[in-house]
């Protein structure tokens, strides 16, 4: 199934398979849930089957019966598709009997032995997700790539991109999958709902809740989580209005990274409607952007993508989000823009 939000990344494989520049190697990146294992399978159907992903000959059916996201109960290195010439390598149980969080350098070797035979028709050889690697599987993968042999197309996934040595990177085609706010997106996500709760929900709200990922705004859509966001957003435009509002934040606890994720979300958006100068329909965000100067706007910004980033390490996240938090109940009306101590000592 091809999502709306592939089409851009489509159109350059597409181009790239009709010059015939398709590479010995792609690396395929985008956040969790944006889809790149469905986008994978579809450019193998493609590459594949004679009738341009006629989806019932026998190459189509032999894909179609692969099950290569559900956990075995047992260890192996790799697996091998139901069609000859295709084998997955992605994290496994291991010898111990719980799930490894890394790519094995023994599931590494074998991935690259099977790929080391020489082949008539097409082989290809995917990794998900090859961030996952520990260093000795990333140097043992590098020979493979250097060395590439005819017929082969190994494809990569990768949630982080910087997780992977630049030794990788610089051997393989890069296609990236953007998250999307598009109507399109909107709508695919609309249809995915049941019918009797569309009237009560906005999917482009949702979609904005999910950070651009369609398919976390449904996960989220299970739970509680998108009521969540609403009350961690609509607190967060009344502490800009009204910094009193900051004495509030108890629901904030145990959700720091999540809020300051949704902060983020609304100081990208507030921009954006500033530089366009176009209201959004949030009203609470057009009064905070009205009063707020660009400047300011940008430097906090900076400074929460820069706690985004520091709650990775052993920073205490709670004190992150409550200095950023005392900068941003003053956003409307600041005069100079303050250091944040927190972050100086870093």
């Amino acid at each position: 199934m091809m999502f709306p939000w592939h089409k851009k990344a489509i159109e350059k494989l597409d181009k790239m398979i009709e010059q015939k520049l398709l590479p010995h190697a792609l690396l395929i990146s985008g956040v969790e849930k944006i889809g790149k294992f469905d986008f994978t399978q579809n450019l193998i159907q493609k590459l594949l089957c004679s009738d341009s992903s006629c989806d019932h000959c026998e190459i189509c059916n032999a894909l179609k019966n692969d099950d290569l996201l559900s956990d075995l109960d047992q260890s192996v290195s790799i697996r091998r598709s139901h069609y000859p010439n295709l084998i997955y390598c992605r994290a496994e149980l291991n010898d111990s009997g719980s799930m490894s969080k890394d790519i094995r350098v023994d599931q590494i070797r074998a991935f690259c032995e099977s790929l080391g035979k020489t082949a008539d028709t097409l082989q290809i050889g995917v990794i998900f997700y090859a961030d996952q690697m520990n260093n000795n599987a990333a140097n043992s993968l590098l020979k493979t790539l250097e060395e590439p042999r005819e017929n082969t197309l190994i494809i990569l996934l990768a949630h982080h991109i910087d997780r992977l040595p630049t030794t990788i990177l610089s051997r393989c085609q890069k296609i990236h999958i953007n998250p999307t706010y598009d109507d399109e997106s909107a709508q695919w996500l609309e249809s995915q709902i049941d019918e009797g709760t569309r009237g009560d929900l906005d999917s482009m709200q949702l979609l904005e809740s999910a950070h651009g990922v369609p398919h976390k705004a449904l996960e989220d859509l299970n739970g509680d989580y998108f009521l969540q966001y609403q009350s961690w957003q609509n607190l967060l435009l009344e502490i800009a209005l009204s910094p009193t509002k900051i004495s509030e934040t108890e629901i904030f606890t145990d959700h720091e990274l999540d809020v300051l994720k949704c902060l983020q979300h609304l100081i990208n958006e507030g921009i954006k409607i500033k530089t366009l100068k176009h209201d959004s329909a949030n009203l609470d965000l057009n009064k905070v952007i009205e009063k707020a100067s660009f400047n300011h706007l940008f430097n906090l910004l900076d400074d929460t993508n820069r706690a985004i980033s520091l709650s990775q390490t052993t920073v205490n996240i709670k004190l992150l989000l409550d200095n950023v938090m005392v900068v941003w109940s003053h956003i409307t009306n600041l005069k100079k823009y303050p250091a944040i101590t927190s972050f100086q000592e870093h």
